[in-house]
């Protein structure tokens, strides 16, 4: 990946690598879950326990291969296992419950020792290719390095996910060794072991690639997001979303959409948002870990960790910054930046203001340019606007403040006083005009002769009067 981060770290539809495969995993109800871990351990570990606790996380040694990794978990399990144990690489996100479902079952029904994930591509190359003999069963996995001229003819290639008999697997790991190309243990060498003591492997084709694709690079983890993205569209669409140009939008898989939900272009919707039934979103707008409820409408925003109430508006251009409350039917308008603030049903913060560390009541007007002042260099401090209140233009609320219900404060105010409820507050100097400054000060400029047009204007109309 040529990245700090290791590979299972990155990340499409909002989820890690390894928690797309974990996630598959999970939908099977496994008894015990083993994460092999290696490069940058204690990154991965903390992703892996983070995601599913009940996991255990297993060290493989210095010893390379996918075999010696599958070694490190059944020795980490002890005798704990048997039945069937499946085996996945951690690469490949695509993968889905109701493939190893089936992978599963197909498992059980043949009675098998082995059974293989494969798919065919059109170019092989690279990867491992399943040998089959004359009655369709699996003789081989060859590694592409050790695999003959013939044998890289064939397209049917391994998806490095397959399910063993416990006992076949401890006793085929027993036997592994080094002896190929790469030096490493193959876990595919226990596909031999396993038809050299008379047991049966078998393979189930998935008839779709993308599904066992494995991310080797950054153009792959693009592709695959792609695709992930793609799906999960799809999906919505067909449940009774509307997205109007599904090209431009990116929604991740933790997402919850209702029905009649409308998603406009230039969308990307992350994390845990949830959008209830008839909200439009868009166009332009990106919501991570928000709550939009029913009927409301965002439009050209970016918001985190906020929650919008049903029928309300959002934008264009606001802000919502973590712990935005904003109310039934309540406003959030142009050039708005919010940051822990509530405010209440039906109040409207309209356009070109700043509202953080804010409590604003119901049907409250709050006037444009307006901020509250909530940082004194060291601490931050709040300030509340009570319900049926109207501030005026271009006010500053200096925290710790209040105004009280149904008070007004005049427009130009800095509020530096509690305001009481039903009060007017003004906190402004008085206008003095000084009279003939820009003849004085900026003689022969434009202004001036402005002002002295204006002048014989106003005297040539007061002659005629």
């Amino acid at each position: 990946m040529r990245s700090a981060l290791p590979k299972m770290l990155h990340r499409i539809g909002g989820r890690s690598l390894v928690g797309h495969v974990i996630t598959a995993a999970r939908e099977l109800e496994p008894r015990r879950l083993a994460v092999v871990v290696r490069h940058e351990r204690e990154l991965v570990a903390a992703a892996v326990t983070e995601l599913e606790p009940r996991a255990i996380v297993v060290d493989q040694d210095e010893i390379p291969g996918t075999g010696r990794a599958v070694q490190c978990a059944v020795e980490a399990l002890g005798d704990s296992i048997e039945g069937a144990v499946m085996v996945l690489a951690g690469d490949i996100p695509l993968l889905d419950g109701a493939t190893l479902g089936r992978l599963l079952a197909t498992h059980s029904a043949d009675g098998n020792a082995v059974t293989v994930l494969t798919t065919e591509v059109a170019d092989a190359t690279g990867y491992g290719r399943i040998v089959r003999d004359a009655a369709g069963d699996v003789v081989a996995i060859v590694e592409h390095k050790d695999a003959t001229p013939e044998q890289r003819e064939i397209r049917e290639i391994n998806s490095s996910v397959y399910v063993f008999d416990a006992a076949v697997l401890r006793a085929g790991l027993a036997s592994l060794g080094t002896d190929n190309a790469q030096g490493e243990v193959y876990l595919t060498d226990v596909i031999a072991f396993a038809r050299q003591a008379g047991g049966s492997v078998r393979a189930l084709v998935s008839d779709d690639p993308m599904t066992v694709e494995g991310v080797n690079d950054r153009v792959a983890l693009a592709a695959l997001g792609a695709e992930l993205n793609r799906r999960v569209l799809d999906r919505w669409m067909r449940a009774g979303v509307t997205i109007v140009d599904p090209r431009s939008v990116w929604i991740d898989v933790d997402v919850e959409l209702a029905e009649d939900v409308t998603i406009l272009p230039g969308v990307q919707l992350h994390g845990a948002t949830r959008v209830e039934t008839g909200a439009t979103i868009g166009p332009d707008t990106t919501l991570t870990d928000v709550e939009v409820g029913a009927g409301a409408t965002v439009v050209r925003t970016h918001g985190n960790l906020a929650v919008i109430g049903e029928g309300a508006s959002v934008g264009p251009f606001a802000y919502l910054r973590a712990g935005t409350n904003l109310g039934r039917d309540g406003k959030i308008g142009t050039f708005v930046e919010t940051k822990n603030a509530e405010i209440g049903e039906g109040s409207k913060v309209p356009h070109l203001s700043y509202l953080g560390d804010a409590t604003v009541g119901e049907h409250t007007n709050v006037g444009a340019a307006s901020v509250t002042v909530n940082y004194d260099g060291e601490k931050k401090h709040r300030t509340v606007i009570g319900s049926h209140a109207r501030t005026g233009a271009d006010n500053m609320f200096v925290a710790p403040v209040t105004v009280g219900d149904g008070a007004y404060t005049a427009a130009g105010s800095v509020i530096v006083k509690d305001v009481p409820p039903g009060a007017l507050g003004v906190g402004r100097a008085q206008q003095r005009n000084i009279d003939g400054w820009v003849a004085r000060r900026r003689p022969g400029s434009a202004a001036d002769r402005a002002q002295a047009a204006a002048q014989a204007a106003e005297a040539a109309k007061e002659g005629k009067n």
